[in-house]
């Protein structure tokens, strides 16, 4: 038996908190806070750019996120739904405007027939305990910002799962998208539900083009061009546990720069000052603990591109984050790319003087021994007085 992904008997919930103004229109979330355990608590974050919501919809156990700028972790759920049911929650981190909560520049509302590409970088932790998913959910609607419950469509794209929860109605398709197999299964609970569920499950995503998903379900009929993508989210629907599931990471952009354009500056290459070389992933490597290096400036290669996210640094071509090893703090520790944890290792200050600082270790990002060559590689150091060329980078 599949499990319904919103019963009835939840809208009517959900009407009830609309009425008591926890994410009725215009309400405004709450400043980002450590921890968030009220039911549908939110916390508007990167300056209300994104929104995370505890939403803990289906159960009356205990569930708590602990809030970054970046994303969250579930620290608390004590959840244990039945499996063959509806999950406890869905706690998450979105753009768009999701039960009259609109978050800043989104771009969303937006009609179908007019999306661009919209594209998402999403990185995850996932335990080796409890039954969940992870999953983008994608929102749709014949009204650009409805006070409550979408009536369109909802895509859900599950790109990890564990235990046996499986998505509502039927398995109709396998389809290749975005270098992955996916299962593709509908079902009709008041309004269309598409979930495509990866073959492979994966907890990384770069440049990851949301709108193949959109255009599939569209030439299957179960989206209306004339409909409108309302909002996008990314996180998890536990069944049982869930506790340490991860958003270390979330960005998106309506047309297309997520994770591949120029994103208004938000992505660009780091060029030394001394060498006129780029900060680059050697080898084109994506495993955690691949060196960074300096190598001739080649500004359409990805594995050069590195969007900034809050305080850290995302390669492109991996959507993991630049790092120093072992999160440690002495003279001479490598510079490094590992996934993203939003942790002290990763955090740059980007200062006017031309550094690029480490706050955890109060080091500059430096290359060896005053080396301009290619293949240089990269480490942490005690910041020049005054700055070396070998400790001074350009953004753009």
């Amino acid at each position: 038996m599949k499990w319904r992904l919103r019963p009835i008997a939840v809208t009517a919930a959900l009407g009830t908190v609309v009425a008591a103004a926890v994410l009725s229109a215009g309400a405004a979330p709450a400043a980002a806070a450590p921890v968030i355990c009220e039911q549908y608590g939110t916390a508007g974050v990167q300056g209300g750019k994104y929104i995370v919501q505890n939403n803990r919809w289906g159960a009356s156990t205990a569930q708590c996120i602990d809030v970054s700028n970046a994303g969250f972790t579930v620290t608390r759920a004590d959840h244990d739904n039945a499996t063959n049911g509806p999950p406890a929650s869905y706690p998450s981190i979105y753009a768009g405007c999701h039960y009259g909560a609109c978050t800043a520049g989104s771009g969303l509302p937006a009609r179908v027939s007019s999306l661009n590409n919209p594209r998402a970088t999403f990185n995850i932790s996932t335990p080796n305990s409890g039954e969940w998913d992870a999953a983008f959910d994608l929102w749709f609607d014949a009204a650009a910002n409805p006070p409550g419950q979408n009536y369109g469509a909802e895509v859900m794209i599950w790109t990890n799962h564990r235990g046996r929860p499986q998505p509502i109605g039927g398995r109709i398709a396998t389809v290749n998208l975005e270098g992955g197999t996916w299962d593709v299964w509908f079902g009709n609970i008041g309004w269309n539900v598409i979930s495509y569920v990866r073959t492979v499950p994966a907890n990384t995503f770069a440049n990851f083009s949301l709108k193949a998903f959109v255009n599939d379900s569209v030439g299957r009929g179960k989206i209306d061009p004339n409909w409108y993508m309302t909002s996008v989210q990314a996180g998890f629907e536990p069944w049982i546990g869930a506790a340490g599931l991860a958003v270390n990471l979330f960005d998106f952009n309506v047309n297309g720069n997520a994770a591949g354009g120029d994103g208004g500056g938000d992505v660009s290459v780091i060029r030394g000052v001394a060498s006129s070389r780029c900060v680059d992933v050697a080898g084109w490597g994506k495993n955690d603990g691949t060196p960074v290096q300096l190598y001739d400036c080649f500004p359409n290669n990805n594995n050069q591109r590195w969007r900034r996210v809050g305080n850290t640094f995302v390669s492109l071509d991996s959507g993991k984050c630049l790092d120093v090893s072992g999160g440690r703090t002495n003279n001479g520790a490598a510079v490094q790319l590992w996934t993203c944890l939003n942790n002290g290792a990763q955090q740059w200050v980007v200062n006017g003087n031309g550094s690029i600082v480490n706050p955890n270790s109060g080091k500059c990002l430096d290359a060896i021994e005053f080396g301009t060559a290619n293949g240089t590689r990269l480490q942490i150091w005690d910041c020049g007085n005054p700055l070396g060329g070998n400790q001074q980078w350009r953004w753009g």
